[in-house]
C-alpha cells in the first residue's frame, strides 16, 4: 500500500502498485486451497501479467534526474489488452491502452524471449504531471492524443537475476524519442510477476508414466517357466522315487540280527483289571499272563471289551478310569520306559497314500530304530520284514486311497504294511488289534505265522485281538483270553481250553472250530435266564421231556443237526416232542442253539469239583425242586448246592456261572500263582522297591532290558521333511493351483489396473487393487485348515507309538506349507502386478511391497493353521476361518474409515491383519506421491499424505504395521503348535 509518496508492499510483493509477485509463497494466498501457488517471472502472460520496469535511456534519465523514470506494463491474456504506464518518481505521467494484442515466447538454449504485438494503441497524459504540463517540463499531451495510433510492440530478452531487457516501440513515439533523446525507442529493464497454480505454468507437463512392457513380458514369462519347471521336477521326482531296485547289503553287518537277539524277554502279568467310563463298567476283574515266546489271542464277541483291554495293556490313554495291577517280569514299570519297548498295530490303517510301501516302512525304521544303527542295517531289517509278511513284491507300489488318483494296494496289503511298521522295530511286546481283518484266509494265516515266528525265534511277547479265526490260525495260539461283557470266561494256556470247557459242561461239538464255538457261547450265555415250569419236565405233571438251560441231554454231532437230519433229530416224532405240547414250535436255529449252548452234565472231574456220579434223573429232580421252593420260600434248598460242577443255579445268568467257574478253577489259580512267583523273584532281585511305580531308571531298565537311543531332533526333522516333501510333490495339485492362480489373477489384475494414474481415480484404483490382493491371499490361506486335518489321525497314532517328537513333525509340516504355498505365490503375483499397474518404480518400494504381501500371507496362514488344529470338524473350521477373515476385512480401512469407528470398538482394529497389511501397502505407495484433482477449473495437486490422512491412515505406520504382521504370524504359529501338542493326544 502507498505510505505517503511511496508504496510499502507486503513481503513477497513489489512494484509501484504492489502487484508484482516476488515469491511462490506470496501467491499461495490467492490459490483456492491456499497452496500450490507459483510466481511466474518469465514475462510471458498466462492470465494477467504484471511487470515493473526501470527506464534505461541515458538522456531521459539525465533530463529527469534526480527523479527516477519507471514503467509498469500489464497484460490480460483473455481480453487481449495491455496497459503501459510511465512514472516519474512513482507518479504516473501518462499511460497507453493497447488492444488486439498477441504474445509469444521463444525458449532456446541461448536465451528466452517474449514478444507482444498490439494493433491499436491510445495514450493519454495525466494533467500537470511531468511531461504533461507540469511547470518547467515538456508537455506532450497533444502529441499523445493526435500522433500515437500504433501498432505497438513490447519485446524482452531474459538476462541474469530475473532481469528482462525490454524495449517499447511505436512508430510515432520512436520518432519522438529519437528526435528529443537520440535513442531508437524506450529501453527498460523489467521484473515480471504473475501468480498462478503450479499446473498453469507454461511448459508444465506432468511426467508421463511409462510402463515397461518388455519387463512385464519377461516377468510373466519367467513366472510361467518357473511353474513349468516345478511341474517337470514333480514329474521327474515322482518317476524316480518309485524305482528302488535291489537293496545291497553288507554281509559283515550284523546290526540287524543284533537288534533281534540283544534284548531281555518280557513277561506281562495283570490282575484285577477293571475299566469304567461314563458310569458304565466295561471291564471287571480281568487277569492273565503273557509269556515271551508265546502268542496270546484275545477272543470275544463284539462289545466284549477286547479292544479296550488291549489298549489298557498297551498303556494307551483312555477316556475312562483304569484300575488293576500290571507287571513286567514281576515289576511295575512306568509308562515312558514301557512304551519304548512295545509296539501297537491299530485295526484301522493310517498311512500316507502318496508314499510307497517301502518308504512307509522305512520311515518307521529310520525314526524308531537305534540311532547308532547304520542305514544299511535298517534297510536290511525292512527287507526282512517285507519278505516275512509277503509284501516284498509290492514294495514300490503306492499305498493309495479311494479318493486319490490311484487306488493303490489292497486293504489286506495295507494291513500287512501297518504290521510291518511295528515289526520292523522288533518290540519286546507287540500288541495288535484285529491283525487279520481285511485279509483273506491265506494271508491271514501268513500274518499270524509271522507273529509266531517272531515270538518263538526271538522270544517276543505277542498279544492280539482276533475275530472269527480259522482253525489253522487257532492251532497257532499259545494262550487264550476269552471275554464276555468285560468279564473273564477263560484266561490261560490254549492247550487246556477245550478240556476245561468239556469239564464245565460246554463241549465243543465235533467238527466245530472251537474259537467260533466259544465266541458264540459267550453271546448266548449273556442273556439272563431263570428256568420256568414249562421248561423243566414234570413241573406241570407232564411227562414230556424238555430241553432247558440245565438239561443234560447229550449234544448231537454236526452230522445229526445238519442236512436232512434236522427235522428228525431236532423236531423229533409226535410222541417225543422237544417242547411242551400245545406251544408254538421253535425255529431250527433256536433248537440248534439250545442243543449247542445249553450246559450239560460233565462226564469228568472238573477243576475244583468232585467226581460226577449223580444220575440224570437226580439232576432233573434237583432242578424241579429248586424252582418250586424258590417260588415258595425265596431260598435255594441245600440239595441244589450239590451241583457236580459247583455252578450255582442262583446265578443271574449262565455268563455269571461261566465267570464263577473260571474264577474257582485250577487254571485261574495257576495264573495267580505265576504272577505272585514273578513278583517274588523280582523283589528278590531288585529289593523292596518292586511293585512301586517310583524308582530310578536302572530299576526300570532291569525290568525291560537295556533301551537304546533313538534319532535326535535334527535327524527326525530331516526324515519327516523328506516324507512331507514326497507327499507334496506326489500330490502337487494344491501347490500348482496356488501358482497357476497367482499368475492368472496377477495378469488379470494387471490388465484391469494397468498404468495407474496419479490422480484421485488412480488413488481409488490403488485402494481397490490392494484390497483385492489381500482378500485373495487371505481367503486362499483357508487351505491351511487342511494342513493337519488330513493327517490328524496319522499324527495322533504315530505320536502315541513314539515315532517322533511333536515339534519336529510340526516344523516339517509348517515349513513345507509356508515356503511353497505362502511365500512363493506372493512373490509371483507381486512381481507381475507391480510393473503392470505402474506402482512406484523403484526397488525399495517394490521389496517393501513384496515383504508386506509375504508377512500378511504368513499371518493369515498361521490363523487358519491354528483354527484347523483346534476344530476337528472341517465344516466348522471352514466356517470359523471364513468369519475371522471377514471380520478382519471389515477393519482393513476401506469399508470402514478409521476415524468413523466408535472409540469403544477401536481396539477391534488392532486384531485385524487386513488393517496392518492394507495400511502398509497404501502408505508405501502413496505417501510421497503428488496426486491431481480438477477443481475450481484448475488441475489441483494434492499431496498423497494429505489424502491418506483423510482416509484415516497413518503415514508413519509402515514399519509398525510390518512388525505387527510378523508378530501375528509368529504368535499364531506358536499357538498352533501349542494346540497341536495339547489337543492332538490319543484318547481311546
Amino acid at each position: 500500500m502507498r505510505a505517503g509518496s511511496t508504496c510499502a508492499c507486503e513481503d513477497g510483493w513489489g512494484g509501484i502498485n504492489c502487484n508484482v509477485c516476488q515469491t511462490d509463497k506470496a501467491c499461495d494466498a490467492l490459490m483456492p486451497d491456499k497452496t500450490g501457488g507459483v510466481c511466474y517471472q518469465n514475462g510471458e502472460v498466462v492470465k494477467e501479467n504484471y511487470q515493473m520496469c526501470d527506464v534505461t535511456n541515458r538522456k531521459i534519465v539525465d533530463v529527469l534526474d534526480p527523479r527516477k523514470p519507471q514503467v509498469t506494463f500489464t497484460c490480460n491474456a483473455e481480453e487481449a489488452t495491455c496497459d503501459f504506464q510511465f512514472w516519474v518518481d512513482q507518479q504516473e505521467s501518462f499511460y497507453c491502452s493497447l488492444h488486439n494484442c498477441t504474445s509469444s515466447a521463444t525458449h532456446d538454449i541461448k536465451q528466452n524471449s517474449t514478444e507482444y504485438e498490439c494493433k491499436n494503441i491510445a495514450c493519454k497524459c495525466i494533467p500537470d504531471r511531468m511531461l504533461c504540463g507540469e511547470n518547467g517540463s515538456v508537455d506532450i499531451t497533444d502529441f499523445l492524443d493526435e500522433s500515437i495510433r500504433g501498432p505497438a510492440s513490447y519485446n524482452c530478452i531474459e538476462k541474469d537475476n530475473g532481469i528482462n531487457e525490454c524495449r517499447f516501440e511505436e512508430p510515432a513515439m520512436n520518432e519522438l524519442i529519437k528526435t528529443m533523446f537520440g535513442d531508437a525507442s524506450i529501453f527498460i529493464n523489467c521484473r515480471s510477476g504473475e501468480c498462478m497454480y503450479e499446473t498453469e505454468v507454461p511448459g508444465f507437463e506432468r511426467p508421463v508414466k511409462k510402463i515397461n512392457t518388455p519387463l512385464i513380458a519377461g516377468v510373466i514369462a519367467g513366472c510361467s517357466i518357473f511353474v513349468v519347471l516345478v511341474i517337470l521336477l514333480v514329474w521327474y521326482l515322482s518317476r524316480r522315487q518309485f524305482r528302488y531296485g535291489p537293496i545291497n547289503l553288507d554281509d559283515s553287518d550284523d546290526e540287524s540280527s543284533k537288534l533281534m537277539t540283544d534284548h531281555k524277554p518280557a513277561s506281562l502279568y495283570w490282575e484285577n483289571v477293571s475299566y469304567h467310563m461314563n458310569g458304565k463298567q466295561i471291564l471287571t476283574g480281568v487277569q492273565g499272563v503273557a509269556q515271551p515266546g508265546e502268542i496270546m489271542a484275545i477272543l470275544g464277541a463284539s462289545g466284549a471289551g477286547k479292544t479296550s483291554f488291549l489298549d489298557i495293556l498297551a498303556r494307551k490313554n483312555k477316556r475312562g478310569t483304569v484300575a488293576g495291577d500290571f507287571y513286567v517280569n514281576g515289576e511295575k514299570v512306568n509308562d515312558t520306559v514301557y512304551k519304548n519297548v512295545v509296539g501297537f498295530v491299530d485295526q484301522e490303517d493310517t498311512m500316507l497314500s502318496t508314499l510307497t510301501v517301502h518308504e512307509t516302512i522305512m520311515t518307521s525304521a529310520l525314526l524308531r530304530l537305534p540311532r547308532d544303527m547304520g542305514r544299511a542295517a535298517k534297510e536290511q531289517r525292512v527287507h526282512e520284514v517285507e519278505k516275512q509278511l509277503g509284501i516284498l513284491a509290492i514294495k514300490d507300489s503306492l499305498i493309495g486311497s479311494e479318493e486319490g488318483k490311484g487306488r493303490g494296494i489292497s486293504g489286506g496289503e495295507k494291513r500287512r504294511v501297518g504290521i510291518a511298521c511295528e515289526l520292523v522295530t522288533s518290540p519286546s511286546i507287540l500288541f495288535l488289534d484285529e491283525p487279520t481283518s481285511g485279509l483273506d484266509a491265506f494271508n491271514a494265516f501268513n500274518v499270524i505265522e509271522c507273529l509266531v515266528t517272531l515270538a518263538k525265534t526271538y522270544k517276543r511277547t505277542v498279544i492280539f485281538t482276533i475275530h472269527q479265526p480259522r482253525s489253522n490260525i487257532v492251532a497257532l495260539f499259545d494262550r487264550l483270553l476269552l471275554l464276555a461283557k468285560g468279564k473273564v470266561v477263560y484266561s490261560g494256556e490254549f492247550s487246556q481250553c477245550q478240556d476245561y470247557f468239556d469239564h464245565i459242561g460246554y463241549s465243543c461239538p465235533p467238527g466245530f472250530n472251537i474259537a467260533d464255538y466259544l465266541v458264540d457261547l459267550t453271546m448266548h450265555v449273556e442273556v439272563p435266564h431263570t428256568p420256568t415250569e414249562e421248561e423243566l419236565p414234570g413241573l406241570n405233571g407232564s411227562g414230556s421231556a424238555s430241553v432247558g438251560p440245565s438239561s443234560t441231554r447229550a449234544v448231537k454231532s454236526i452230522a445229526s443237526i445238519s442236512g436232512g437230519s434236522i427235522e428228525e433229530g431236532l423236531v423229533g416224532s409226535p410222541g417225543d416232542s422237544l417242547r411242551p405240547k400245545g406251544k408254538r414250535r421253535d425255529s431250527v436255529k433256536t433248537k440248534q442253539d439250545r442243543e449247542l449252548y445249553t450246559r450239560k452234565k460233565s462226564g469228568h472231574e472238573t477243576p475244583g469239583s468232585q467226581p460226577d456220579d449223580t444220575p440224570l434223573d437226580t439232576n432233573v429232580t434237583n432242578s424241579q425242586q429248586w424252582v418250586r421252593l424258590q417260588r415258595q420260600h425265596g431260598q435255594v434248598p441245600q440239595q441244589i448246592l450239590d451241583d457236580p460242577d459247583n455252578l450255582l443255579p442262583s446265578a443271574s445268568s449262565d455268563l455269571d456261572a461261566l465267570v464263577s467257574a473260571y474264577s474257582q478253577s485250577e487254571i485261574a489259580k495257576g495264573v495267580h500263582d505265576d504272577t505272585n512267583t514273578a513278583k517274588r523273584n523280582a523283589e528278590a532281585a531288585n529289593g523292596s522297591a518292586n511293585g512301586s511305580a517310583v524308582g530310578d531308571g536302572n530299576h526300570y531298565t532291569g525290568a525291560m532290558g537295556r533301551g537304546y537311543a533313538r534319532v535326535g531332533y535334527p535327524r527326525q526333522f530331516l526324515i519327516l521333511s523328506q516324507r512331507t516333501w514326497r507327499n507334496l510333490y506326489r500330490n502337487p495339485m494344491l501347490m500348482l493351483t496356488h501358482y497357476a492362480i497367482a499368475i492368472l489373477l496377477a495378469v488379470l489384475s494387471g490388465f484391469l489396473f494397468y498404468g495407474l494414474t496419479d490422480d484421485i481415480p488412480g488413488f481409488q484404483n490403488r485402494l481397490g487393487l490392494f484390497f483385492f490382493v489381500l482378500a485373495l491371499f487371505g481367503f486362499s490361506t483357508l487351505s491351511s485348515l487342511t494342513v493337519f486335518a488330513s493327517e490328524r489321525l496319522l499324527f495322533v497314532r504315530e505320536r502315541a507309538n513314539g515315532y517322533y517328537s511333536p515339534i519336529t513333525y510340526f516344523a516339517a509340516k509348517v515349513i513345507f506349507d509356508i515356503v511353497p504355498l505362502r511365500i512363493i505365490p506372493p512373490i509371483i503375483m507381486g512381481s507381475i502386478i507391480y510393473p503392470m499397474t505402474g506402482l512406484v518404480p523403484d526397488a525399495e518400494h517394490f521389496f517393501k511391497f513384496i515383504l508386506v504381501l509375504i508377512l500378511f500371507n504368513l499371518a493369515a496362514a498361521g490363523i487358519c493353521l491354528f483354527i484347523g488344529i483346534v476344530c476337528k470338524d472341517s465344516g466348522v473350521a471352514n466356517l470359523i476361518g471364513s468369519l475371522v477373515m471377514l471380520f478382519s476385512l471389515l477393519f482393513a480401512g476401506l469399508l470402514l474409515n478409521h476415524n468413523a469407528i466408535p472409540k469403544s470398538a477401536l481396539w477391534l482394529q488392532t486384531l485385524s491383519i487386513f488393517h496392518y497389511g492394507f495400511e502398509a501397502l497404501i502408505v508405501n505407495e502413496v505417501t510421497f506421491l503428488t496426486l491431481t484433482d480438477h477443481k475450481y477449473g484448475l488441475d489441483i495437486t494434492v499431496p498423497g499424505a494429505s489424502i491418506l490422512s483423510s482416509f484415516g491412515f497413518d503415514t508413519q505406520a509402515l514399519w509398525p504395521d510390518v512388525v505387527s504382521l510378523a508378530v501375528f504370524a509368529a504368535s499364531f504359529i506358536v499357538l498352533a503348535y501349542i494346540a497341536m501338542h495339547v489337543l492332538l493326544v490319543e484318547k481311546r
